[in-house]
């Protein structure tokens, strides 16, 4: 192991285990001239070091301010003004007190308020990237928990906007996010020899005309969530169009045991991701990964991770699956085989 490395554990076991601000401050200070000297040595590699343990201990004082503040024991604002020794005894120290500036009390609270799983997978891409490109070493992930707490804003500022809108209107409800399973109609070579791998032996299919034709309830600032197959690729772009959607991106879902086909046998089926209006992607740091591992359930039921990624992408829209096959709380459901009570709320 080498003495960068040991030096960059220690520090970050030194951040774990303080209990005091005074304790992680010291390994912040010391992080800012290992990183002045890194710079200077030309060591990239030091200097993300140095900076990552800046930011962590920056991230420890806010969890400490907020422990202390949970137990009684620190209060906002600047210095006491009081002028009684008495009355100092018996105050609470406030930041300034233990030598926190409001920028760096700012700071702090930004860091201790991302999720531990979010915080790791944002610190290891800034990682990623900063030893892949040619730029400089900053302590930029304040910018990326700013931009988070600003795209959560605006997703729930949103969501309420459509509930308004929605509440206003004599018609449907509207939804600004849709997730679609249609059932697609695969034509095999021959209906007659070919029906055997076809979707029909399952459930009624709809052809591409019909499902472009569909009435989708969207607000006009939505996200689609669109499954399709290999084969049915061009077709589920049409659909995406015909709805009044664009296409941005897709999830592919890995599947457990191989399956039927011409060119290959598939193991993956797309989730094509489109939007329309002003929509706000996912925070930087909090993307799920492209493709999910998951098994395959009964025929065309789809993992309730893809439901879990898109609640956690969008927890306050309001939420519709269409050509669902069973009921999940928080979505209102529409298709042949939903129940009467539930369709009826997208209707």
């Amino acid at each position: 192991m080498t003495a960068a490395l040991v030096l960059y554990d220690a520090a970050c076991r030194a951040i774990a285990e303080a209990k005091s601000v005074d304790e992680v401050k010291e390994v912040r200070n010391q992080s800012e001239a290992l990183k002045a000297y890194a710079r200077q040595a030309k060591n990239k590699t030091l200097e993300i070091d140095a900076s990552e343990i800046r930011i962590r201990a920056e991230r420890r004082i806010g969890e400490i301010m907020s422990e202390e503040r949970a137990k009684g024991n620190l209060s906002e604002g600047g210095r006491r003004r009081t002028t009684s020794d008495e009355e100092c005894s018996s105050s609470k120290p406030t930041l300034a007190d233990v030598g926190i500036d409001p920028y760096l009390a700012h700071r702090a609270r930004q860091f201790a308020a991302i999720p531990n799983h979010e915080f790791e997978s944002v610190m290891a891409e800034r990682r990623e990237r900063l030893e892949k490109e040619n730029e400089r070493v900053t302590n930029d992930l304040y910018r990326a928990a700013t931009k988070r707490e600003a795209r959560d804003a605006k997703e729930a500022e949103l969501a309420e906007k459509i509930r308004e809108g929605a509440a206003l209107l004599d018609g449907p409800k509207v939804y600004g996010v849709i997730l679609a399973d249609p059932p697609w109609r695969f034509e095999t070579y021959s209906r007659i020899t070919g029906m055997d791998r076809s979707a029909d032996n399952h459930y009624p299919t709809s052809s591409t005309d019909d499902i472009c034709a569909l009435p989708v309830p969207a607000a006009r600032d939505a996200v689609l969530f669109l499954w399709a197959t290999a084969p049915m690729l061009p077709d589920a772009l049409r659909v995406v169009d015909a709805w009044g959607f664009s296409y941005r991106s897709h999830l592919i879902w890995n599947k457990d045991r191989i399956g039927t086909g011409y060119w290959s046998r598939n193991k993956h089926e797309p989730l094509l991701i489109a939007t329309r209006g002003a929509i706000p992607a996912p925070a930087m740091g909090t993307q799920s990964p492209s493709v999910i591992d998951a098994r395959v359930g009964p025929h065309s039921a789809k993992p309730d991770a893809f439901h879990e990624i898109i609640e956690g992408y969008f927890p306050n829209l309001p939420k519709l699956e269409m050509f669902a096959r069973r009921a999940r709380p928080g979505w209102d459901r529409w298709g042949a085989e939903a129940d009467p009570e539930r369709r009826e709320a997208a209707e």
